[in-house]
């Protein structure tokens, strides 16, 4: 599926395959990206075609993409991000409403939720099919609903009450538990949701299936709640775990686990801000840690998106 907007956009070609395509791409894409050639192709992103003997093809007002047969990179201008996003999202919609009768998307908390605003505005409002949504959370902070903390909270202000989702497909913990007792209790609404056949199952992994994930990534590289160095990186055995010790506030919170997030279709990770360039850099640049951060560890079933601006990029 190919962005159909942002700066500018590199039509690239699997080298492994003939190509009669004899364009060449701007020079000052072609030092920025030669940079990031190699150590994105030892990450399992190849930005191909940066190679000048191989073809490119550039096309004005859209985006810096680099992709591999599941990983694809691109980079945004601020202002253009969401709208590449809406279409994604919206063209994903589409196709799985078409072929499951149901969108199962999960979303995250942070800046996402902003990036998310393009599908409140026209051609997406009206056209998609809101009632097919089923809406859950990579993680949540255990904390009522109406707190300021709370991840429902911001998706709600800011998106879901914008849009006609059935408020039964909205999935929310049960803030009156432990944090414990919340993801016991999450994890017992997805093996339901399983059971009835609203969440597919992973034919690889045997963990829930879902169409979409909407990550996000701290500074530090965390993902859900899944931090640097803590145990519950390595939980492979739950769907939905907890944590009480969180060292980003508030400590006790729910997360789903690595299994659960890389069983997913597709996910789009989405990451804005220079504050995050460190880490974006470890993960797709020439990183030489001996520790993978969380973010390194997104590997999806299907295909992993990267929706960079520039400031997040500004590192590669």
């Amino acid at each position: 599926m190919a962005f159909s907007v942002a700066s500018t956009f590199l039509s690239l070609r699997n080298p492994h395959r003939p190509s009669s395509a004899t364009s060449s791409f701007a020079p000052q894409l072609a030092r920025k990206f030669q940079v990031l050639h190699l150590p994105l192709r030892d990450k399992g992103v190849s930005l191909l075609g940066l190679n000048r003997k191989r073809s490119v093809q550039v096309k004005a007002s859209m985006a810096e993409t680099a992709k591999s047969d599941k990983n694809i990179v691109g980079v945004f201008e601020k202002e253009e991000l969401p709208v590449a996003l809406a279409k994604y999202v919206a063209d994903l919609s589409d196709k799985f409403t078409k072929e499951r009768g149901s969108f199962t998307v999960v979303l995250s908390g942070g800046s996402l939720i902003k990036c998310l605003g393009k599908l409140l505005e026209p051609p997406y409002a009206d056209s998609i099919e809101w009632s097919k949504w089923h809406v859950f959370w990579v993680d949540e902070r255990v904390v009522p609903k109406d707190h300021e903390d709370s991840n429902y909270k911001l998706a709600y202000d800011g998106f879901l009450s914008k849009v006609p989702i059935l408020p039964g497909n909205v999935y929310a913990i049960n803030d009156a538990l432990s944090a414990e007792g919340a993801a016991d209790d999450y994890e017992t609404c997805l093996r339901h949701l399983v059971k009835n056949g609203v969440l597919a199952v992973s034919s690889v992994s045997g963990f829930p299936k879902f169409d979409l994930m909407l990550l996000g990534m701290g500074p530090d590289g965390h993902v859900a709640s899944l931090f640097p160095g803590h145990a519950l990186v390595k939980e492979n055995q739950k769907w939905v775990t907890f944590i009480k010790d969180s060292p980003k506030p508030p400590p006790e919170r729910i997360t789903f686990t690595f299994p659960v997030i890389n069983s997913s279709a597709y996910i789009a990770m989405v990451i804005t801000g220079a504050g995050k360039a460190d880490a974006v850099h470890t993960a797709l640049g020439d990183s030489k840690n001996s520790e993978k951060l969380p973010v390194e560890l997104v590997s999806p079933e299907g295909e992993l998106k990267w929706f960079l601006d520039k400031g997040a990029a500004s590192k590669l």
